[in-house]
């Protein structure tokens, strides 16, 4: 964590102690995927540095400590740890801040390329803003896709089935069906399984209400170039 903030390096090294001892324990228990999931969050850890290093660009200290975090809430506590299922609002809390900090990554790279020497043409706000909602956008959509993928081919349940009491369906010839009851293996339960299909629509949702929280205030920064708190939150070139 080289330069950053002493509050920074105490929770680089916190989150780090607890993944590796968390990962240790489970591997002496046999519990491999959680191993792998710990593993998973170590190597995580080490991207802000890699990507710094690699592109040459430098992460604020307030962006570098809310990814730290994200993932550890993320990989660790939401996979590992089992937030996901404790907490019925921790999937939509993550994924309305992966859309912030997407977002400040999509204001990161145009912006760098719009205030740089070797570039002939300036960009407006107005696109800098648009092109950075979109490519957080994107990066949720991926995201979607690579849960779908996991799913699929490994059963793994990443998009969180919901029961649902009503539903419409042009192939069943049925419109604002309301489900009373339906039976899966003999067992009844109340409403239809939906399969993810739920799960996937609300995280693009709050996805996309990050994006366009920052946007709107990103706006705003690549406008005037006020040295607020946005600023906090967008690398820079070194």
């Amino acid at each position: 964590m080289r330069k950053n903030s002493a509050l920074n390096l105490t929770v680089y090294i916190i989150v780090r102690v607890v993944v590796l001892a968390s990962g240790i324990l489970a591997l002496c228990d046999g519990r491999i995927f959680t191993a792998l999931q710990c593993l998973l969050s170590l190597v995580l850890f080490m991207l802000p540095a890699i990507i710094e290093r690699r592109f040459k660009v430098e992460f604020p200290s307030a962006f570098e400590f809310a990814v730290i975090l994200f993932i550890f809430a993320s990989t660790f506590l939401g996979e590992v740890g089992g937030y996901y299922d404790k907490y019925r609002l921790w999937d939509s809390i993550l994924h309305i801040t992966s859309g912030f900090l997407t977002t400040a990554m999509g204001f990161s790279l145009i912006d760098i390329l719009n205030r740089s020497e070797n570039i002939k043409f300036s960009l407006s706000a107005g696109f800098v803003a648009l092109f950075a909602f979109c490519f957080s956008i994107t990066i949720g959509v991926v995201w979607e896709f690579y849960e779908f993928f996991m799913d699929t081919v490994f059963l793994t349940d990443m998009q969180k089935d919901t029961m649902v009491q009503e539903f419409s369906s042009v192939l069943l010839d049925m419109h604002n069906v309301r489900v009373e009851s339906a039976v899966l293996n003999g067992n009844e339960l109340s409403g239809w399984l939906d399969i993810g299909l739920v799960d996937t629509m609300k995280d693009l949702i709050v996805c996309a209400v990050g994006a366009l929280i920052f946007s709107v205030f990103g706006y705003v920064y690549v406008k005037k170039r006020e040295q607020g708190w946005v600023a906090k939150f967008i690398p820079r070139r070194k």
